[in-house]
C-alpha cells in the first residue's frame, strides 16, 4: 500500500495511491483503512508530508563512510537526536535558513513512519509497528551544529525536515538504493544495507528508551557525501521503491 496526505478543499486528508489516482480516507490509516468514497487524480493533488509526528527521532553516523567524513571513529552504538514537529516540511517545500546560518547542508535518508504505539519492541517485530517507509532530508545548519557542540539548534530549525512524497509498505527497507541529487548532480549514493545498525535493531534501541506514537518518524542516518546548499538550489532525495522527495532552497 502507498499512503499519501494531500490538501482537499484547503484541509489535509489521507489517501491511498492506486496508480495515478488518490482514493481518500475518512481518517489516518494507523488503525486500518476507512475509504470515504472520493478519489482525485494525483496530478491535481498537492502532496503534504505523509506523517503527523509528535517527534522525529534521528540517528547520526549510521553509515561508516559518513562517520569517517565527519572525522573521528565510528560510534559503538546509535547516536540519537530529536527534531520537533516545527521542522516538518512538505514535498516541493521551501527550505530556508535564518540569516545567521553560514552553511546549510543536505542529508538524504530513509525514514520509517510509526503506525502504533511502540515501546520495548524486539528487533524482529519492528515491521508490526510501522506504517511504512519514506524519504527524509535531515537539513542541517552545519556551522551551528559544530559551534554549539551538540546538535539541537543546528538540526531543529523550522522546516528542516522535508518528508515524503509518500509512505509505502511495499518495500524491504533493509536493502534499498538511496541517492541524493543537488541540482541534478548525484552527491550521495549508497544502499541501506550499508547501515551499521539495521532497522530492527535501531527500532529496538530507540523504543527501549522512549515510547513512539502513531505518526512519529524514525530516520536511519545519511550516507557519505554531505555538502552545502544555497538559495536557488534544488535537492532531491530518492529511495528505491519509495519515490523522490524534492525541496527548494530559498
Amino acid at each position: 500500500m502507498k499512503y499519501v496526505r494531500i490538501l482537499r478543499h484547503g484541509a489535509p486528508v489521507w489517501g491511498v495511491l492506486s496508480g495515478e489516482t488518490v482514493r481518500t480516507l475518512a481518517a489516518a490509516p494507523y488503525e486500518g483503512l476507512r475509504l470515504d468514497g472520493e478519489s482525485l487524480p494525483l496530478a491535481q493533488c498537492r502532496l503534504l508530508a505523509p506523517c503527523e509526528p509528535t517527534k522525529i527521532v534521528c540517528v547520526g553516523k549510521n553509515y561508516y563512510d559518513h562517520a569517517m567524513e565527519l572525522g573521528g571513529k565510528a560510534p559503538d552504538r546509535p547516536i540519537l537526536f530529536l527534531k520537533g514537529p516545527n521542522t516538518l516540511n512538505h514535498p516541493e517545500g521551501a527550505v530556508h535558513a535564518p540569516a545567521f546560518v553560514g552553511r546549510l547542508d543536505y542529508e538524504g535518508e530513509l525514514a520509517m513512519v510509526v503506525r502504533r504505539r511502540a515501546k520495548d519492541v524486539p528487533p524482529e517485530r519492528f515491521r508490526e509497528y510501522i506504517l511504512g517507509f519514506t524519504c527524509l532530508n535531515d537539513v542541517t545548519a552545519r556551522d551551528i551544529q559544530q559551534a554549539d557542540g551538540q546538535w539541537t539548534r543546528g538540526k531543529s530549525m523550522d522546516g528542516f525536515a522535508p518528508v515524503g512524497p509518500l509512505v509505502t509498505d511495499e518495500v524491504d527497507g533493509g536493502d534499498l538504493a538511496i541517492e541524493t541529487r543537488l541540482n541534478g548532480r548525484v552527491v550521495q549514493r549508497a544502499r541501506t544495507s550499508a547501515m551499521m545498525t539495521g532497522l530492527g535493531e535501531l527500532f529496538a534501541f530507540i523504543t527501549a528508551a522512549m515510547t513512539l506514537e502513531p505518526g512519529d518518524v524514525v530516520t536511519t542516518g545519511t550516507p557519505a557525501g554531505i555538502g552545502p546548499m544555497v538559495p536557488g538550489d534544488t535537492v532531491e532525495v530518492e529511495v528505491e521503491g519509495v519515490g523522490v522527495l524534492r525541496s527548494h532552497v530559498v
